[in-house]
Parts: structure tokens; C-alpha cells; sequence
């Protein structure tokens, strides 16, 4: 066989090199951004995840929170972040459908600055009391609401927050009156209700489930159109009256825009699969969360149908954060 020239060797090792390159993704540890602290469903999604998508890609993902801003600080540091494939966002309906119109500026736009990766979970949202709380069903919690002389006080992962948003939508259907008492994540939040510093909240199934299964909170209804797995013996708020009333927080994973289209698949493979396992299935529905893979374009389409729905509320509420 003749030697090949020197353009020619060039060129058969330019050919050879990028599907090399490509296929050698990833060689390092990944870190992966959760925009709330540590303990609260977000957190206990990333995690969960984390372990079987590292084995799938045969890396360590790390898990980085970093909480504040109703998650603009997370997702400021991930929009500003090297687009190789190295850096992951949990983005969640804050970060995807509210923040947009919650501040007037925002640091990073969420239809230019990501790249989704797909969808993880859907969390439906629990009305939970204090268990001192004299109620145990949307008509008596209505009536104990009433009867305070100061419009009583709720908690939430943080202002803008889809819990905060369940919160203002769930106010607007029912005409009730409440004070709004925003904190860092959802796991401080859920501690000070079952502590009775905040007498109720909207939590996620995550963060609450444990809690109402220990006893230390009373679950009043769900936020989903239909009752929940593991929430079984909890009618839904819809059952109780609020008609069409449903509010979920959502999940998916992101990476900087302009970061390679094989790493993004390779990310979207691992994802799935791991979503798809009988270990994460089982996670989440002890957890009692929704799991819903998808593709990458799935995912786009369905954060902009959110920021559709959620704009038109925080518009009609003028809800504001700046």
C-alpha cells in the first residue's frame, strides 16, 4: 500500500479525530447546579439522579447548590458557564416560566442562554397545615382562614417560586386573604410549618411526603386534577370545590447554549435511561413524584407552554420581584 502524502494524512486525521473526540465525552467529572439548598426536593431529585447517570457516562457528577434569588443565582453562575457539556442546571418552572416575568431584568435569558437537556420530574403540590391547625379538609381550612383576625401567614421555597405561584393562583380561585412569608428552599420552609412558625403551605410531594407519613404534617388536598399515588386517601382540591384549579412543579435539566449537540444527546441518553431505571422508579414514587423523560425539543416545547400559563397569572396578580 503507498504512503500517503502529508495533506493527505491531514486530512484522513482531521476525519478520524472529531468522531474520536466526540466519543470520548465525557472524560472528567461533571457538576451539576441545583439552584435551591440542600434537602429539598430539588436537591433530593439531583441526587437521586446524579448516581445512575454518573455509572451511564462513567463519570462523577458532582452535585453544586446554590440557592438565593428564587434561583437566579444558580442559574446566572450556568448561563455564564463554559458550554462543554461539564456544566448542568436543574431548571425548574422559577427558573424557566416565572422568572421572566417576575423581574424586569433578568442576568441571563432563558430562551437564549440554555440548552435543554430533558425533562426530569413533575411534583405535585400538597396544601399542608401545622397539625395544631384545627382543619382537615378545604371547606373547614376555608372556615379557620375566616375566623383569624389578620390574614394568616404561609411558607415557600422562596418568592416567585411555583409554590408561591400555587399559593397566589389558589387565593385568586378562592377569594381567601394570606401573608406571603418567602425562604431559602423548601426544606427550611416545610420546618418552620411543622414547627408552627408558619401555620401552612403549599409544599411539593418530595419535600412533604415523609413529613406527612411521620405525622408531623397534615395534608388538606392536591393540586393535581387527580389524587396522587401514595397520596391516595388525599382528595384533590378540585374534588373539594376549586374547580380546575392544578399547579405542579416541574423539573428539567439544562446546559449553557452553544454546548456541543453529541454532548447534549449523550447527557439526554443518560437521563433517560436513568429515569427509565426500576431504582429511580421506585425512588419517585415513594416520593410521590411524576417522572417524565423526554427529548430535548420535548422539553422546550413544554417550558414554553409553562411560561404561557404562569405570565398570564403573574401578570393578572402583578406579581413582582424587582
Amino acid at each position: 500500500m503507498p504512503a500517503l502524502s502529508a495533506p493527505r494524512r491531514s486530512l484522513v486525521f482531521a476525519a478520524l479525530s472529531l468522531p474520536l473526540a466526540a466519543l470520548a465525552f465525557p472524560d472528567k467529572t461533571i457538576e451539576w447546579v441545583v439552584p435551591y439548598p440542600a434537602g429539598g426536593g430539588s436537591d433530593v431529585v439531583a441526587r437521586t439522579l446524579a448516581e445512575p447517570m454518573g455509572k451511564a457516562l462513567g463519570q462523577t457528577i458532582v452535585v453544586n447548590n446554590k440557592p438565593g434569588a428564587a434561583t437566579n443565582i444558580g442559574a446566572d453562575y450556568v448561563a455564564k458557564g463554559k458550554a462543554d457539556g461539564y456544566l448542568m442546571l436543574t431548571a425548574d418552572t422559577a427558573t424557566l416560566a416565572a422568572n421572566p416575568f417576575l423581574y424586569s431584568k433578568l442576568s441571563y435569558n432563558v430562551e437564549k442562554d440554555f440548552a435543554p437537556v430533558g425533562l426530569m420530574a413533575r411534583f405535585p403540590m400538597l396544601l399542608v397545615v401545622n397539625t395544631t391547625v384545627p382543619v382537615k379538609n378545604l371547606a373547614e381550612f376555608t372556615a379557620w382562614v375566616k375566623q383569624q383576625p389578620q390574614p394568616p401567614a404561609y411558607a415557600t421555597p422562596g418568592s416567585g417560586s411555583p409554590h408561591h405561584l400555587a399559593a397566589e393562583l389558589f387565593r385568586e380561585r378562592t377569594g381567601l386573604k394570606f401573608t406571603h412569608v418567602p425562604y431559602r428552599g423548601a426544606a427550611p420552609a416545610v420546618q418552620d410549618v411543622i414547627g408552627g412558625q408558619v401555620p401552612f403551605m403549599f409544599a411539593d410531594s418530595a419535600s412533604a411526603y415523609p413529613h406527612i407519613l411521620s405525622g408531623k404534617l397534615r395534608a388538606i388536598g392536591v393540586a393535581s386534577p387527580k389524587r396522587v399515588a401514595g397520596f391516595d386517601t388525599v382528595p384533590t382540591l378540585q374534588e373539594q370545590g376549586v374547580k380546575g384549579f392544578e399547579a405542579y412543579a416541574w423539573q428539567g435539566l439544562v446546559v449553557p447554549a452553544g454546548t456541543p449537540a453529541q454532548a447534549i444527546a449523550t447527557l439526554n441518553k443518560a437521563l433517560v435511561s436513568a429515569l427509565q431505571s426500576t431504582a429511580v422508579k421506585a425512588r419517585f414514587q415513594t416520593l410521590g413524584l411524576e417522572a417524565i423523560p423526554s427529548s430535548p425539543t420535548e422539553m422546550a416545547a413544554y417550558a414554553k407552554s409553562e411560561r404561557e400559563k404562569w405570565g398570564q397569572v403573574i401578570r393578572a396578580n402583578n406579581i413582582r420581584l424587582d
